[in-house]
């Protein structure tokens, strides 16, 4: 039964961590206080939510039992957990739990767990594999890593959170899983890209072309979900090409670690890299096809 009365703080309230929220304030869960680098989203989350909108990522800890970060990469999360900062989680690490949302290096998450450890705290991985809707909703899809015994103490607020809650292995497992979702996804959405860029290119009807791959092995999830983006060039930011390009990098380099070479998803990588040096980090992931589209694309990135 969720312990509806533990104080839940956030650092990190962008599109994901603030309708994370909003679901857990709706579920009957106390926000105790969120922090964002860019103070005007805690600032308004905190109005939403009757909650403080915390200084620093020590107050929020400092006036939590939960503290739920979702951050961008692991120099932000280093930034957040520095031992010696007096303004960082750690300050007030003991008794603390801390679950990490981001998608990060699984070295990171080890590394993390034993310092606030070294605290008197615990920490969980809960990676996502889902986006803004789901959040929202209620229905994320969360791989967790840690010891046990925090995964099932985290476990009822996590189903508030997610439609399915999956325990992966100790601390770094979660995030070596989430790092090969997230590669497969990207590649999946930069061979669609090229499917639907070379079909435009001969003529055909993308929405007759989309229809086909959807009955026949084409099909994917990914063409579910950013197939008509895609054609119609709509990138509203759900999961950017700049996060696709480091997830991509992350399980690029534990391919390196084992000595495996992954020349689909390296290609991957570099489409999307491309994009960046085009100034389109930070549209969705959909916009690859901006790289593959005769009629989108500069000449000087023809290959």
């Amino acid at each position: 039964m969720a312990d509806t009365q533990a104080r839940i703080g956030f650092v990190g309230v962008g599109r994901m961590g603030a309708n994370m929220a909003r679901r857990l304030k709706e579920g009957g869960y106390l926000i105790a206080a969120v922090h964002d680098r860019h103070t005007d989203l805690s600032e308004f989350l905190s109005q939403e939510l009757s909650s403080e909108a915390a200084r620093s990522p020590a107050r929020v800890a400092e006036v939590s039992d939960i503290v739920i970060t979702v951050v961008s990469d692991d120099d932000a999360m280093r930034e957040i957990y520095a031992e010696q900062d007096p303004t960082g989680l750690m300050a007030h690490a003991t008794n603390r739990l801390f679950i990490n949302c981001a998608t990060l290096t699984p070295a990171l998450h080890i590394d993390l767990e034993q310092a606030v450890e070294r605290r008197g705290g615990a920490t969980l991985e809960a990676c996502m594999a889902s986006s803004i809707t789901q959040a929202r909703e209620g229905t994320l899809y969360l791989m967790c890593g840690g010891k046990h015994d925090v995964f099932y103490r985290a476990l009822p607020l996590l189903e508030t959170l997610g439609a399915k809650v999956r325990y992966v292995g100790p601390a770094g497992e979660a995030a070596k899983v989430k790092a090969l979702v997230n590669m497969v996804m990207n590649s999946n959405t930069a061979a669609l890209a090229e499917g639907l860029g070379l079909g435009a290119a001969l003529g055909i009807d993308l929405t007759l072309l989309r229809e086909v791959f959807s009955q026949t092995g084409a099909a994917s999830r990914v063409l579910e979900t950013d197939g008509e983006d895609m054609q119609l060039r709509a990138h509203d930011c759900y999961f950017s090409a700049a996060h696709a390009a480091k997830d991509s990098a992350i399980a690029l380099d534990l391919a390196k670690r084992v000595g495996l070479s992954l020349p689909l998803a390296q290609a991957t990588l570099s489409q999307y890299r491309r994009l960046i040096e085009t100034g389109k980090g930070d549209l969705d992931k959909s916009a690859v096809a901006e790289l593959t589209f005769l009629d989108r694309t500069p000449s000087r990135l023809l290959t």
